[in-house]
């Protein structure tokens, strides 16, 4: 008995207690069970107390909080709460938050200000955002008094909308955007139109917000120019890449935001104006040239490195955050070159210095600079060593990564049987694996490898989590049961030019060669899975995917397929996954709330369901249940349209703005379809317009305008 349970037991007298020990206890034993029962209910009397306050109370209750005071949700919210993954319920709780709940009084309060329509964009989509009264903006006639100047007309006129001046070319590269200050004619239609969506009229009030969000980038290495030394981008795959504001938090409440407040791409010129403001540690990005030696502020200079035409003299650094690149006078090039930076994209997909679910297993070998071994390789074999020698290590194993650094090495991990290796990145780390050419007559992979003989429930498992590879692929050979890639990119066509195009698009990313192996793909980018097995002797592998992006990345490439473009011998799965190129695969279990762009074509089509999916018209598949087009009344103008479908760009795999409905809401649940269908995007729309309405003061239009 625990001492809590006692506690009933300790109250009596001791005789009693004497008493009850020597028959063998049954009175204490009766108070345990009684005790455990009050606790019970002591616990539920202190819950309902902590029920009456929108802080403390259970998720359940936060509905009816929110009715006394006015608060609803929309319709089909609770649906959508019931149906998300749960994974999805941190971000689907903006819809019903208990911060929208708690400032609903305080908000009715301050009815018709701008700044409370931007904390209604954070707290109920969660989404930054900048408000702009566009009546401010228009051009207008001042009136002309008989008998002099009207000063209150002049004090108005200071607020509106200024003429052009060549001269202000900050000024004149704002214009059409959120932070544009120049006058503009009137504009009839309406804003919150949903045929054409105009601006600039009398009523209209313009909520811009941003979708995408910073995602930082710590001391990592620049990527250096071949055959230039002096030439550098911010990404290590060397491609451009747009850096994006760190937002800083508002100075106070009733502050507007302004372009150092919001996940805004920085401008160069706003970048020259502002140096200061964007550049230094701990802000949007730094240049160093070692540890803890970052360029000078004074050094930096903004410029457009556009076909490398800006020539920097000598102590100067040029800057392009358009571009994403650096320049050093060509002939005082330091010996390295270490970047932090932010970059925008859609979700926490691929590798990333996100925060990342992570299991509590402590690693029992770290990689780094100040770690204990310096490269991958030299802990996997020492953990191969202690494995075989007097003190086994265990087979369960960990090897993290612990910086945000490049490791340039060739990579091989053998598994005996019951092995499980987690190769993972540091949480708040972002690792790169650059797999380079080593040898001239074989393809330099990172290569897992089984055993050549293994007992079905023995087999090994490999982990791979928040890592970014790129140069080469996975190659899975042997008798491995799993691998798990996990929050991890696999660069689609291997490497990037400087547009973001593939240099490798018929490549592989991922390939089991020979293998039982279950694949299973869990928050990630990669690239072609190739499956290379013997039909006749083997059954089907396995391919799990879920709030992924598989990217053949090159038109009319497959994105899962065999060699000689058959049929792959495996049973795909997926849930909530963007696919680019054709499937072809021997058999699906599920398919769902997916966009599959390429052809489909299924050789077993007897059993398994696509469902609330788009496939293209003519793809051989089996049983499809509410997929588009099929299900529209349209068919022929349904088609997916993405803001991007380049890997390395901001908008990769996003939606655009003009895709259609049954397309953006065509998901179970009345998301949209795809890798990013649990960020619930048309549910946060339409809650955000819904507290618009409500919050906007009678005889304004409000409207919500999608910066990015």
């Amino acid at each position: 008995m625990t001492e809590t349970h006692d506690r009933l037991f300790t109250l009596l007298p001791r005789v009693h207690q004497r008493r009850d020990e020597e028959i063998g206890g049954p009175l204490r034993a009766l108070l345990a069970v009684i005790t455990e029962q009050a606790d019970l209910i002591d616990a539920d009397l202190e819950q309902l107390y902590d029920d009456w306050f929108i802080e403390t109370c259970q998720d359940w209750v936060a509905p009816y909080l929110g009715d006394l005071v006015g608060y609803h949700l929309l319709p089909g919210g609770q649906e959508a709460l019931a149906a998300a993954s749960p994974e999805a319920h941190e971000l689907l709780s903006a819809m019903a938050s208990r911060r929208d709940v708690t400032h609903t009084v305080a908000n009715r309060r301050r009815k018709g200000t701008l700044a409370l329509l931007e904390e209604l964009a954070l707290d109920v989509a969660g989404w930054p955002a900048r408000a702009v009264e566009f009546r401010r903006l228009l051009c207008v006639t001042p009136a002309i008094r008989l008998y002099g100047r009207d000063p209150r007309a002049d004090a108005r006129r200071l607020h509106r909308g200024s003429l052009v001046d060549i001269r202000l070319g900050d000024a004149l590269d704002r214009v059409e955007r959120p932070f544009d200050e120049l006058a503009h004619t009137v504009d009839v239609r309406r804003i919150n139109s949903s045929r054409g969506q105009g601006k600039f009229n009398i009523p209209a009030v313009g909520l811009y917000v941003w979708r995408l969000r910073p995602y930082s980038v710590t001391y990592a290495p620049a990527y250096c120019e071949d055959r230039a030394r002096a030439h550098f981008t911010f990404s290590i795959l060397g491609n451009d890449a747009p850096l994006i504001t760190k937002p800083r938090p508002e100075p106070t409440p009733t502050h507007i935001a302004e372009e150092s407040n919001v996940p805004a791409f920085i401008r160069r010129r706003c970048f020259a104006e502002h140096l200061a403001r964007y550049y230094g540690p701990g802000k949007s990005l730094c240049v160093y040239r070692g540890p803890d030696a970052p360029v000078p502020l004074n050094q930096i200079v903004a410029a457009d490195l556009s076909e490398w035409r800006y020539l920097p003299q000598r102590g100067q650094v040029a800057v392009d955050p358009v571009l994403g690149r650096i320049a050093f006078p060509s002939r005082h090039t330091p010996d390295g070159v270490w970047v932090t930076y932010h970059y925008g994209f859609s979700d926490d997909l691929g590798g990333g210095e996100y925060q990342r679910p992570v299991t509590p297993r402590v690693a029992q070998y770290t990689v780094g600079p100040s770690a204990q071994f310096p490269t991958i390789m030299a802990a996997v074999q020492q953990w191969q060593t202690d494995k075989h020698g007097t003190s086994p290590a265990p087979s369960d194993v960990v090897i993290e990564l612990t910086d945000s650094g490049a490791y340039q090495e060739q990579i091989e991990i053998k598994l005996d049987a019951g092995d499980r290796v987690t190769l993972r990145a540091a949480q708040g780390k972002r690792p790169v694996i650059r797999l380079l050419d080593w040898y001239s007559n074989r393809p330099d992979a990172l290569r897992i490898t089984g055993p050549d003989e293994c007992d079905s429930d023995a087999r090994p498992t490999v982990v791979l989590d928040g890592l970014l590879i790129t140069g080469r692929s996975v190659r899975v050979q042997g008798h491995v049961g799993t691998v798990v890639i996990r929050h991890s990119t696999l660069v689609p066509g291997w490497s990037l030019d400087c547009d973001c195009e593939p240099e490798h698009s018929e490549e592989a990313s991922v390939e089991l060669i020979d293998t039982p192996a279950c694949l299973q793909v869990e928050h990630s980018i990669l690239g072609t899975i190739l499956v290379d097995v013997d039909e006749v002797h083997n059954e089907p592998n396995q391919v799990w995917l879920s709030d992924t992006i598989l990217d053949s990345a090159g038109w009319g490439l497959a994105a899962l397929t065999a060699p000689d473009d058959r049929h792959a011998h495996a049973v795909l799965s997926a849930r909530r996954v963007t696919v680019f190129g054709a499937v072809r695969t021997h058999g699906v279990n599920l398919v769902e709330n997916s966009i599959l762009m390429g052809d489909v074509r299924i050789a077993r089509r007897q059993r398994g369901c696509i469902r609330f999916s788009y496939l293209p018209p003519d793809s051989r598949v089996g049983g499809q249940f509410h997929c588009e087009p099929t299900h529209s009344q349209d068919p022929q103008h349904v088609i997916p349209r993405f803001t991007s479908t380049r890997y390395g760009r901001p908008g990769y795999a996003q939606l655009a703005l003009w895709c259609r409905d049954e397309i953006r809401r065509g998901a179970e649940d009345g998301s949209e379809m795809g890798a990013f269908h649990d960020l619930f995007q048309p549910q946060r729309e339409d809650n955000l317009r819904s507290r618009l309405d409500e919050y906007t003061p009678a005889g304004a239009d409000a409207g919500i305008l999608i910066a990015t």
